[in-house]
Protein backbone atom coordinates (compact mmCIF):
# COMPACT_ATOMS: atom_id res chain seq x y z
CA UNK A 1 0.00 0.00 0.00
CA UNK A 2 1.02 3.65 -0.76
CA UNK A 3 -0.78 6.20 1.41
CA UNK A 4 -0.78 9.56 -0.85
CA UNK A 5 -1.40 13.00 0.80
CA UNK A 6 -1.55 16.37 -0.90
CA UNK A 7 -1.23 19.92 0.11
CA UNK A 8 -0.92 23.68 -0.76
CA UNK A 9 -4.45 23.93 -2.81
CA UNK A 10 -6.44 27.14 -1.63
CA UNK A 11 -7.97 30.26 -3.22
CA UNK A 12 -5.92 32.28 -5.61
CA UNK A 13 -6.64 35.16 -8.40
CA UNK A 14 -5.47 34.50 -12.28
CA UNK A 15 -2.52 34.75 -12.66
CA UNK A 16 -1.14 33.73 -9.70
CA UNK A 17 0.49 30.73 -8.73
CA UNK A 18 0.31 27.45 -5.85
CA UNK A 19 2.64 24.93 -5.35
CA UNK A 20 0.84 21.25 -4.57
CA UNK A 21 2.58 18.68 -2.83
CA UNK A 22 1.99 15.32 -2.52
CA UNK A 23 3.25 13.25 0.73
CA UNK A 24 3.87 9.11 0.18
CA UNK A 25 4.10 6.81 2.90
CA UNK A 26 4.35 3.43 2.92
CA UNK A 27 5.92 1.18 -0.23
CA UNK A 28 9.12 2.66 -1.54
CA UNK A 29 8.23 5.93 -3.23
CA UNK A 30 10.77 5.79 -5.81
CA UNK A 31 9.56 2.62 -7.44
CA UNK A 32 6.09 4.23 -8.39
CA UNK A 33 5.62 6.44 -11.15
CA UNK A 34 3.57 9.47 -10.26
CA UNK A 35 0.78 11.69 -11.40
CA UNK A 36 -1.34 14.63 -10.98
CA UNK A 37 -4.97 14.41 -12.08
CA UNK A 38 -7.58 17.37 -11.45
CA UNK A 39 -11.48 16.52 -11.40
CA UNK A 40 -13.84 20.04 -12.02
CA UNK A 41 -17.90 20.01 -11.90
CA UNK A 42 -19.57 19.09 -14.36
CA UNK A 43 -16.22 17.33 -15.94
CA UNK A 44 -14.09 14.12 -16.63
CA UNK A 45 -10.99 13.14 -14.55
CA UNK A 46 -8.40 15.01 -16.01
CA UNK A 47 -4.73 13.88 -16.44
CA UNK A 48 -2.76 17.07 -15.67
CA UNK A 49 1.20 15.77 -15.44
CA UNK A 50 3.23 12.86 -14.48
CA UNK A 51 6.73 12.02 -13.47
CA UNK A 52 8.78 9.01 -14.05
CA UNK A 53 10.96 7.24 -10.92
CA UNK A 54 13.79 9.25 -11.40
CA UNK A 55 12.31 12.45 -12.49
CA UNK A 56 14.18 12.05 -15.76
CA UNK A 57 10.49 12.41 -17.86
CA UNK A 58 7.84 14.35 -17.75
CA UNK A 59 4.61 14.55 -19.31
CA UNK A 60 1.96 17.15 -19.70
CA UNK A 61 -1.14 17.84 -20.88
CA UNK A 62 -1.07 20.45 -23.12
CA UNK A 63 -3.25 23.26 -21.89
CA UNK A 64 -0.83 23.40 -19.17
CA UNK A 65 2.27 23.17 -20.88
CA UNK A 66 4.89 25.85 -19.88
CA UNK A 67 3.08 27.18 -17.17
CA UNK A 68 2.87 23.74 -14.77
CA UNK A 69 6.39 21.92 -13.30
CA UNK A 70 5.93 18.12 -11.82
CA UNK A 71 8.61 17.38 -10.03
CA UNK A 72 9.78 15.07 -7.05
CA UNK A 73 11.94 14.74 -4.31
CA UNK A 74 12.50 11.00 -3.84
CA UNK A 75 14.55 11.01 -0.37
CA UNK A 76 11.80 13.38 1.26
CA UNK A 77 8.87 10.93 -0.56
CA UNK A 78 6.85 14.13 -2.15
CA UNK A 79 6.39 15.39 -5.81
CA UNK A 80 5.28 18.82 -6.04
CA UNK A 81 3.82 20.51 -8.64
CA UNK A 82 4.23 24.22 -9.53
CA UNK A 83 1.45 26.05 -10.82
CA UNK A 84 1.62 29.48 -12.21
CA UNK A 85 -0.31 31.24 -14.61
CA UNK A 86 -2.92 30.07 -13.21
CA UNK A 87 -6.51 30.95 -15.21
CA UNK A 88 -10.41 30.24 -13.98
CA UNK A 89 -10.12 26.90 -15.96
CA UNK A 90 -7.85 25.49 -13.69
CA UNK A 91 -10.59 25.46 -11.05
CA UNK A 92 -10.36 21.82 -9.44
CA UNK A 93 -9.80 19.52 -6.69
CA UNK A 94 -6.37 18.05 -7.64
CA UNK A 95 -4.95 14.33 -6.97
CA UNK A 96 -1.72 12.96 -7.10
CA UNK A 97 -1.47 9.21 -7.67
CA UNK A 98 1.02 6.09 -7.83
CA UNK A 99 1.19 3.60 -10.58
CA UNK A 100 4.66 1.01 -11.09
CA UNK A 101 5.69 1.44 -14.22
CA UNK A 102 5.84 3.88 -17.01
CA UNK A 103 4.04 7.19 -16.55
CA UNK A 104 -0.07 6.72 -18.01
CA UNK A 105 -2.40 9.41 -18.61
CA UNK A 106 -5.30 7.14 -18.09
CA UNK A 107 -6.72 7.37 -14.13
CA UNK A 108 -7.54 3.97 -14.16
CA UNK A 109 -4.02 3.00 -15.02
CA UNK A 110 -2.68 4.62 -11.47
CA UNK A 111 -3.11 2.59 -8.21
CA UNK A 112 -3.07 4.70 -5.44
CA UNK A 113 -4.39 8.23 -4.88
CA UNK A 114 -4.78 11.04 -2.74
CA UNK A 115 -7.86 12.60 -0.73
CA UNK A 116 -7.56 15.68 -3.12
CA UNK A 117 -6.47 19.86 -2.76
CA UNK A 118 -9.20 22.16 -3.54
CA UNK A 119 -7.50 24.71 -6.40
CA UNK A 120 -10.03 28.09 -6.89
CA UNK A 121 -9.01 30.35 -9.59
CA UNK A 122 -10.93 33.63 -9.72
CA UNK A 123 -10.75 36.65 -11.84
Amino acid sequence: QVQLVESGGGPVQAGGSLRLSCAASGRIFSNYAMGWFRLAPGKEREFVAGISQSGALTDYVDSVKGRFTISRDNAKNTVYLQMSSLKPEDTAVYYCAARSGLIRRDFVEYNYWGQGTQVTVSS
